[in-house]
């Protein structure tokens, strides 16, 4: 676990935040870098096929099968951007034999990651979490799941005595801001299926996600003295008002739980006569989301009828689907990974993700790929923190599916 522990910190610690205003791939310096960095590690360790591709972003490579007969290839798969949060200087602190009560992160600035707030972290008491000092994210977002990867394959190395076919693994960027995959050479990483290495508590494995869209909204107002505005004046502020006000107001998601979908206004930009809105679209519903979409067409729709002009122009487009759609036709690595955390004394925990990884796209692009945990909650921001003993679990959860697999028929 300490092995662990410090390559996970090691990876923490270096700021690979991703940029969504950024036209490149990757989007940032910081995650080329990065990515240059795990190559070099991952030809250390003395896996094959290494790759750092500069146009995509990704960095494979290959365990290659020790046994004779044939086994269906498989593949794991981790991101290494962070999310929309300060990524500087952070800063992990490791809490030994947690007593269960509030984690003081900052005490000059009063910042508390209270039990009250967060009762999730009670089902810790007494294990090893890894924090942050309050001032930016942790990262375990997805640095938790490049480190098990890795600290993985260095078991099998390390233990040829376990059989496995060809293990493929991929660590990419940008997968906050929903892009980083749609680059991913689904074809030349020759796995039959595949884990995304993303989710958060002991035992999750998501097989279903949402699908997803994003609506830029364009507001178009008019600008006059307010002494003179008298039948002039359209301010984009009340458009924004009266658009959101449109939408069902329960159906966002503070109010939703489960496979219940929604609408968020995740950013609002307007001065008088010019703004922007922006909202992403949830639902795990196929129909129920294009409804969704047709919902926010309509009442510009209805709007600009209202006005007699072009007051709201809306750009929408799709980011992408539910894997639930795909991952039904083969249910393999669903229940080969339920068969290696049973082995482990673990609970699967199966549940839809109210989000999407990676796998929602690669799914779509021909591999099967279900998310596993990886020890990390609270994600994005600055109460978020991992479980050691989870993490670990996580490593061990991958060594099994893999020794599962080479005793299974190749399909």
């Amino acid at each position: 676990m300490q092995k662990l522990i410090e390559r996970f910190i090691r990876y923490a610690k270096i700021d690979t935040r991703s940029d969504e205003s950024s036209s490149t791939t990757p989007s940032t310096l910081s995650q080329v870098r990065f990515a240059e960095m795990l190559s070099k590690e991952l030809i250390e360790l003395g896996l094959s096929e290494v790759k750092h591709d500069p146009v995509t972003g990704f960095v494979t490579a290959t365990l290659p099968s020790n046994t004779v007969e044939e086994v269906a290839p498989l593949g794991f798969i981790a991101h290494f951007d962070t999310a929309d949060f300060n990524a500087e200087n952070i800063n992990p602190r490791i809490i030994e034999d947690y007593d269960g009560e509030d984690i003081i992160l900052n005490p000059q600035e009063g910042i508390v990651m209270s039990t009250e707030l967060f009762p999730n972290l009670k089902s810790h008491k007494g294990h090893t979490l890894i924090v942050t000092d309050g001032s930016t994210l942790l990262g375990a977002d997805d640095k938790a799941g490049v480190a098990e990867i890795i600290e993985a394959m260095i078991f099998l190395l390390d233990h040829p005595e376990i059989s496995h076919g060809d293990v493929r693994i991929a660590f990419g960027p940008d997968e906050e801001i929903g892009r980083g995959a749609d680059h991913f050479d689904a074809e030349g990483f020759r796995a039959q299926f595949a884990y995304t290495m993303d989710g958060s508590t002991l035992g999750e494995l998501e097989y279903e996600s949402f699908n997803a869209a994003q609506a830029k909204i364009t507001l178009q107002g008019v600008s006059v003295h307010p002494g003179t505005a008298k039948d002039k004046m359209v301010n984009t502020a009340k458009l924004a008002m009266e658009f959101d006000a449109m939408l069902p107001q329960n159906e966002v998601p503070e109010k939703t739980e489960g496979y219940e979908g929604f609408y968020l206004l995740h950013d609002l930009k307007t001065r008088i006569d010019q703004g922007q809105m922006t909202y992403i679209l949830r639902d795990h519903d196929r129909i129920k989301f294009n409804r969704r979409k047709e919902t926010i067409l309509a009442i510009a729709k209805t709007m600009n009828e209202k006005y007699g002009a072009e007051r709201v122009v809306v750009e929408m487009h799709d980011q992408y689907y539910n894997m639930g759609e795909v991952i039904a036709k083969d249910m393999r690595p669903v229940e080969l990974a339920k068969e290696a955390m049973r082995n482990l004394g673990i609970t699967p925990v199966v549940r839809p993700i109210r989000g999407g990884t990676d796998g929602s796209k690669i799914s779509f692009m021909g591999i099967p790929t279900p998310n596993l945990f990886t020890g990390g909650e609270n994600y994005h921001g600055r109460y978020e923190f991992a479980c050691a003993e989870v993490m670990l679990k996580a490593k061990e959860t991958i060594v099994e599916i893999v020794r599962l697999n080479a005793t299974k028929p190749r399909v």
